[in-house]
C-alpha cells in the first residue's frame, strides 16, 4: 500500500544523512524505523500484559522481598 509521509525540512535532511551514511535510499531506512518502532512497541505491550497478569500473583511476596 502506498503512502505520503510529510517530514519537516530537519527530518528530511537528517533522514537524507543517514541514508547517505549507510549507503542505503531514504525509503529503506524509513520502512526500516517503521518496522523497528512496531518491533519495539509490540514487545514492551506483550511483556504489559504478562505483568499485569501475573504481579498479583506474587505481589505478597514481592511487598516482602522490597522491606
Amino acid at each position: 500500500m502506498a503512502m505520503t509521509l510529510r517530514l519537516t525540512d530537519e527530518e528530511t535532511e537528517a533522514l537524507r544523512r543517514r541514508a547517505q551514511l549507510e549507503g542505503r535510499s531514504m525509503q529503506d531506512v524509513a520502512r526500516q524505523a517503521v518496522r523497528d518502532y512496531i518491533e519495539q512497541n509490540s514487545k514492551r505491550e506483550l511483556l504489559d500484559r504478562v505483568l499485569d497478569r501475573e504481579l498479583p500473583r506474587y505481589a505478597e511476596a514481592l511487598e516482602r522481598l522490597g522491606q
